[in-house]
């Protein structure tokens, strides 16, 4: 890792590192589930091919730009006072902890079971992992930053959440460090969520039940982050069944649905990045103290463990549009929770990863009847 000048003061200078992973890793596919909508403040892929990412590392803002080239090396650069933290996790935010080898190994193992229907799921999902060779599950180790914007799409289409999170980070957040292209911003810190005036949550269109959640989350932030590192600090309460926000349709679960999680975590290249990193437990654990959380349910609790914790085993029961797209891929029919569930059941360890290769190859039931529309609670 090294350090090049690039104009005055510590935010402007460049700090790099350039990382060989063991096998090819497609950077697109495994940064992309952390970007939110079009026009992410936080996330930008620019024409030159180059992607870019803020966060509040544990010491302070930073901005990375990440490139990969023909043989493979990866090339990340990084600005402000967390450059030399996203640097040195550069490797697991790209899939070195992801247990990509488990995952082959199970898909043969159910190609010699014998039983014609794992046979022929193995063979399938063989297939479309095939057609995604590069995509790796990588973890941002920062749960918060996971969390704040999948409380907004609680309920929601996602242009309606994507919405409210560009307006709340352009108002909250601080310009990104470095030469980041124009109008990125770095995630705003617990403490200042916690102080959004009810009238802006108003204004970026969230109604009272979410804003309520984020901000009583970010009271606890400190404590869900340690579990992506040592968990022998975590002094957590029971965990508790705990629907998302309130009863709906469009994006996750009610009281009623069974949670699943779990992570089996091995390097592809032998490397971690984390020191003493909280892998299948930390997961767990995260799951457990989130759910504790009035308005946070399995769905959340999902959403942020496949992203903060890399976990291939955290599928996302409660989705409005899933179900019926595992469903259709598997047997050609739509199904539920339950029925997803027991579809995927055969991979289990990697159930979130295997929903991804079925999102990937663009498999879908028939659409029918008009696609849900936009709310703008900023008219109520």
């Amino acid at each position: 890792m090294g350090v090049v000048a690039a104009g005055r003061g510590p935010a402007a200078q460049t700090r790099e590192r350039r990382w060989r992973p063991a096998a090819p890793v497609d950077v697109a596919l495994t940064l992309s589930p952390h970007r939110r909508g079009g026009g992410d403040p936080a996330w930008r892929r620019t024409p030159d091919g180059a992607f870019w990412r803020t966060s509040r590392t544990p010491e302070g803002p930073g901005t990375l730009r990440v490139t990969g080239s023909r043989d493979g090396e990866i090339l990340g650069q990084a600005w402000g006072p967390g450059a030399g933290w996203l640097l040195e996790m550069l490797p697991s935010m790209l899939g070195a902890d992801d247990d990509v080898a488990g995952f082959a190994a199970l898909l043969a193992r159910l190609a010699r079971s014998g039983d014609p229907r794992h046979v022929r799921a193995a063979a399938f999902v063989a297939d479309l992992a095939g057609r995604a060779g590069g995509l790796r599950i990588g973890r941002s180790l920062r749960v918060f930053e996971a969390l704040a914007p999948a409380v907004l799409e609680q309920k929601v289409v996602g242009r309606e959440a994507w919405r409210a999170w560009r307006f709340l980070l352009r108002r909250y957040g601080e310009p990104a460090p470095g030469p980041a292209p124009e109008g990125m911003y770095v995630v705003p810190s617990p403490e200042v969520w916690r102080v959004v005036p009810s009238w802006d949550w108003h204004r970026a269109g969230a109604e009272a039940v979410r804003a309520r959640t984020i901000v009583n989350a970010a009271r606890h932030a400190a404590k869900l982050e340690r579990t992506t590192g040592v968990l022998g600090a975590v002094d957590a309460p029971d965990p508790a069944r705990t629907p998302d926000a309130t009863p709906g349709s469009a994006g996750t679960p009610d009281a009623a649905q069974v949670a699943a999680g779990g992570q089996a975590s091995a390097g592809v290249d032998g490397s971690t990045g984390v020191e003493g990193s909280g892998g299948a437990e930390g997961s767990a654990e995260a799951d457990r103290l989130l759910r504790a959380l009035p308005g946070i349910g399995v769905w959340t609790s999902a959403e942020v463990r496949q992203r903060a914790h890399g976990d291939p085993d955290a599928p996302s029961v409660g989705d409005f549009h899933l179900p019926g797209i595992v469903g259709y891929a598997f047997t050609g029919r739509k199904t539920d929770d339950d029925g997803m569930l027991e579809l995927l059941e055969p991979f289990r360890g990697h159930r979130h990863r295997v929903i991804k290769l079925i999102e990937l190859s663009g498999i879908r039931p028939p659409a029918r009847g008009p696609r849900m529309a936009a709310r703008d609670y900023r008219s109520f």
